[in-house]
């Protein structure tokens, strides 16, 4: 009998499962999507059923397609779209409400409200996040107060809250499990980063109930046995959490203080481990709980992101009609040796960390009579890559010291062109894996670290591969004309 990890990536547009062995070989990989629903403008929900159909879809052909019994999966792993909220019946499971996405803007007004009262700095020293519609606390305060009944059911105990990762732990568990990580606890805007407890102040000014919360857990440690899943033996532990981005940094290996890693999906995230130390940020990133491994402290993380990453390539080829395929953007690109001085500033749904500007708008200027497609699309490909500098040197300033290396991954890591104008740019060796679903991989990891698959962080870190390493190529003097460009560009949004 092996020795097999079965890991549920539960994302926004769909969930994907995979199923590794000991040596981190993937056995099996399948992926579902299911539909996104846009109730109004800026609402975005999803139906919380859908998600659960999906998961037991993929969790079942995985293991099918992995060729081996069920009994031979020793654990499951769990990451997941953070700040997404559900809200369901304790009796029976259903959800009363739609989950809330992540993206949703509902809630604005009530956020305007907590701005106005001057609420904002103490969230921000207790939660390490600003006030903002994207977390859940916002979202759950609202679910209560819509729902008929929900308040009273709510007090009566009747009802559960949780991120996807509590719903998924509840229905894989057969309701014997409400927990949360501290990861996904942390975006949520009502737990006090330093105690890893929910803050009574915080639930008070958000009208969040502390019977309905899930107990919050570390990420690699017993939470309950699965209960009548296909594809998986009864009693099966789930043993490991983590939200996604947190996820992506322990599958890439990131256990160091000044460690970091970037993932190039729609938008960039970038997360920085600085250790047991909590950084508040003077550039308004984000501090978030990275994990919390048994008997030891919290470590914590800083967190930046570019809201246009892959999406202006994406742009570039449905909104221009550059090209067909978006990996074409690289082709396209290396026909020119440089930009010729384009400079493209893609803040098309505003200005993210640091710069922080909900009204800027998107910017092409320097464009002369023999600018080319191909000179824009370079342009895109080091705007992604300048975006992400801007935010690694805030983020090196605000824990005092150096970014040894970008680990990266996601779908545009794997345009070379790309990479290297980030090594070049960064003058930071950039490395990518050789397993690129490391938001499945850490919640592998978790999972693997309880039963003993792995037996530290050293062991694991021995697995980790790079696929393709990029270092600096380009002199100072290029670097630095290229940033001066950016810095005009910035001027002009």
């Amino acid at each position: 009998m092996g020795k097999y990890i079965c890991a549920i990536d539960q994302g926004t547009t769909g969930t994907t499962v995979i199923i590794i062995d000991g040596e981190l070989e993937v056995h099996a990989r399948v992926n579902q999507e299911f539909p996104q629903i846009f109730p109004k403008p800026s609402w975005v929900e999803h139906d919380p059923e859908e998600i659960w159909k999906s998961t037991l879809a993929t969790i079942e052909r995985a293991q099918q397609e992995a060729g081996i019994a069920p009994e031979e999966i020793v654990a499951v792993g769990i990451t997941n779209q953070r700040e997404t909220t559900v809200v369901w019946e304790r009796a029976s499971g259903k959800p009363i409400h739609n989950a809330i996405v992540w993206q949703d803007r509902r809630t604005r007004g009530r956020i305007q409200s907590l701005t106005d009262e001057g609420a904002g700095p103490m969230v921000q020293k207790r939660t390490g996040l600003v006030l903002d519609p994207y977390f859940s606390g916002t979202k759950i305060e609202w679910i209560l107060d819509r729902v008929d009944g929900a308040r009273a059911k709510a007090a009566r105990g009747e009802l559960a809250v949780g991120t996807i990762d509590s719903f998924l732990l509840w229905r894989l568990t057969g309701g014997s499990a409400h927990k949360t990580d501290v990861s996904n606890a942390s975006r949520t805007m009502l737990m006090n980063l330093a105690t890893g407890q929910w803050d009574e102040e915080l639930l008070t000014l958000l009208n969040v109930p502390a019977e309905v919360l899930p107990e919050i857990v570390g990420n690699s440690e017993f939470y309950g046995e699965v209960r009548g899943i296909p594809g998986l033996a009864d009693g099966t532990p789930v043993c490991g959490m983590a939200g996604d981005q947190q996820a992506a940094l322990f599958g890439q290996t990131c256990y160091s203080p000044g460690d970091a890693k970037c993932t190039y999906g729609t938008g960039a995230f970038l997360l920085m481990n600085t250790g047991n130390k909590i950084v508040h940020s003077a550039h308004r990133m984000l501090t978030t709980a990275a994990w919390q491994l048994p008997g030891q402290e919290i470590t914590y993380a800083l967190e930046g992101s570019a809201f246009i990453a892959g999406a202006l390539v994406q742009w570039l080829r449905d909104g221009l009609g550059f090209f067909k395929h978006s990996a074409e953007i690289e082709e396209l690109a290396a026909t020119v040796e440089s930009s010729d001085g384009v400079v493209l500033v893609p803040s098309l749904a505003g200005l993210g960390a640091p710069h922080w500007n909900a009204d800027a708008r998107g910017v092409l200027w320097g464009m002369t009579r023999g600018t080319t497609r191909a000179h824009v699309a370079r342009a895109a490909l080091e705007a992604i890559a300048l975006q992400n500098v801007d935010i690694l040197k805030a983020m090196e300033s605000d824990l005092g010291q150096p970014l040894k290396e970008l680990k990266v991954d996601g779908g545009a890591s794997a345009n070379a062109l790309l990479m290297q104008l980030q090594a070049d740019l960064l003058d930071r060796r950039i490395e990518r894996p050789e397993m690129t679903d490391t938001t499945a991989l850490g919640s592998a990891l978790l999972a693997g670290l309880h039963v003993g698959v792995f037996e530290d962080l050293a062991d694991i870190e021995q697995t980790w591969e790079a696929e393709a390493v990029f270092t600096p190529d380009m002199t100072k003097a290029e670097r630095e004309q290229m940033l001066a460009l950016w810095e005009e560009g910035l001027r002009r949004v």
